[in-house]
């Protein structure tokens, strides 16, 4: 086989014929056999297994499974990082509407557990959108540990829901903010 052509392409010195029954051959994948391809192409056996020694169909059909393997896993890995950066985008665009929403919001309207699971939520999402590992994320337990705060006076609930916004903020700037 030359250097200048692909394995899977036709080779110097290989007749049309014999280039044809080899493009059957490698486009059976892994059914592949010199039986199908003298059936298809209504060729001599005998003929079609000279082919195939003098051409090396085997050594070239391999070539042609791994550089298909190769562009496989390129194409996934290139569609697994395009959702990756989705993901991370609408995580952050997410974390963002929730923080506006706190700066506005009347925190009798929303207890700190509803604030909490929100907040798990976002950030789960954004560390799986980067690969993070999951376990260092917001730690929960199926149940945060959420304070009662039906005791406590309209002034003393902005105060902690105060101080709820600021610990978000917090969490998402250690997170590194939003992604680019």
């Amino acid at each position: 086989m030359a250097d200048s052509a692909e394995a899977w392409e036709r080779q110097p010195g290989e007749s049309a014929a014999a280039w044809e029954a080899f493009a059957c051959y490698r486009d059976l994948g892994l059914s592949r056999s010199i039986s199908k391809v003298a059936d298809t192409l209504r060729k001599a056996r005998t003929l079609v297994e000279r082919w195939s020694t003098n051409h090396q169909w085997v050594i070239r059909a391999e070539a042609w499974d791994r550089e298909q393997d190769r562009l496989w896993r390129a194409e996934r890995q290139q569609a697994s990082r395009e959702v990756a950066r989705r993901h991370a985008r609408l995580a952050s665009a997410a974390q963002s509407k929730i923080i506006a929403q706190l700066q506005q919001l009347d925190p009798s309207r929303l207890s700190p557990g509803d604030v909490i699971r929100w907040l798990e939520v976002t950030i789960r999402l954004e560390r799986q959108a980067y690969g993070m590992d999951l376990a260092q994320a917001v730690p929960t337990n199926g149940s945060p540990d959420i304070p009662d705060v039906s005791g406590l006076s309209d002034e003393e609930r902005r105060a902690r829901m105060e101080q709820l916004r600021r610990e978000l903020e917090s969490r998402i700037g250690t997170l590194g903010g939003e992604p680019q």
